[in-house]
């Protein structure tokens, strides 16, 4: 795990912080956020200059970050900001007027998805995609497809090591069941379980690719204030368990000020703000973004 700053934990608001601005306030007893993007480091994700347009309506207008390894990176930003376009087209379903996006080091653009899934990157949806009639354990396992290497011949002929590469499948998704409290239900109709843990599960499925860099698209849309503040022990916990990267989309600014190291604020396409959660919670440009949005 990267160096953390003994400070970390002042710069951050804190409950009775006068300055902790209209975003909230960071929760006490949370991930402590160490520094940016630090001299150094080699960013595991390099977003440049992407813009994109549809329908003639610019939806990125030269969104440039960068998220270094291990590092929890949120975008926020008022409906319609570009924040799941950015996701979108990191993971390929969208093609940028221009830009670049890196990871790694390597080139993403003009990849299909499931070659951006093999080198290491997993997402889940803003609305939750589960295979519904699928047991959750085989849902589990279909986020494991791209590293089996059986194919169909050899998968119909149920060679021995198709065999033992099912086995270890299973039982490395079983593990995540048991990590994120799924066990209970592993046999049960992926459609039976209510919303909360079917975004536990697309976690799950995302998880058992083995991704190097986890994109979570609003993660805390639809649960309870009790099933957020279990997310966001989840979240912490399995970046430091896995080495992961995150980069989260969301709308509950007390998930994105308690786990962020970094956040970067969208509105209207374009990045008006950078920084460590404090900088954004005070930063005026944010503050006159997010008042001047309340139907969202």
């Amino acid at each position: 795990m990267g160096e953390r700053d003994p400070a970390a934990a002042h710069d951050r608001p804190g409950p009775r912080d006068a300055e902790a601005g209209v975003l909230g306030p960071r929760r006490e007893g949370t991930v402590q956020a160490g520094h940016g993007l630090a001299q150094g480091r080699v960013a595991v994700l390099s977003v440049e200059d992407l813009s994109i347009s549809f329908g003639g309506l610019a939806a990125l207008r030269g969104v440039s970050v960068e998220v270094a390894e291990r590092e929890i990176f949120a975008l926020i930003g008022p409906n319609g900001a570009g924040k799941s376009t950015v996701f979108n087209i990191i993971t390929g379903l969208e093609r940028p007027a221009s830009g670049r996006v890196r990871f790694l080091g390597q080139d993403l653009l003009g990849l299909a998805p499931h070659a951006i899934a093999r080198r290491g990157v997993a997402r889940t949806f803003q609305n939750t995609e589960v295979f519904r009639r699928l047991s959750v354990l085989d849902n589990v396992l279909v986020g494991r497809h791209g590293h089996l290497r059986g194919g169909a011949l050899r998968g119909a002929l149920g060679t021995a090591s198709v065999r033992r590469e099912e086995a270890a499948a299973r039982e490395t998704a079983r593990a995540l069941l048991d990590r994120l409290g799924l066990a209970a239900v592993a046999g049960v109709p992926a459609e039976s379980l209510p919303l909360g843990l079917q975004k536990r599960l697309e976690l799950a499925r995302a998880l058992c690719a083995e991704p190097r860099l986890l994109l979570l698209d609003e993660p805390a849309g639809g649960l309870n204030p009790t099933e957020t503040q279990a997310l966001m022990q989840l979240i912490v916990g399995l970046r430091e368990e896995r080495g992961l990267t995150i980069l989260v989309v969301e709308h509950d600014m007390e998930l994105v000020m308690g786990i962020s190291d970094r956040i970067a604020v969208l509105d209207d396409g374009r990045k008006i703000a950078e920084g460590k959660p404090r900088e954004i919670a005070t930063d005026p440009a944010v503050v006159e973004a997010y008042l001047g949005s309340a139907e969202d």
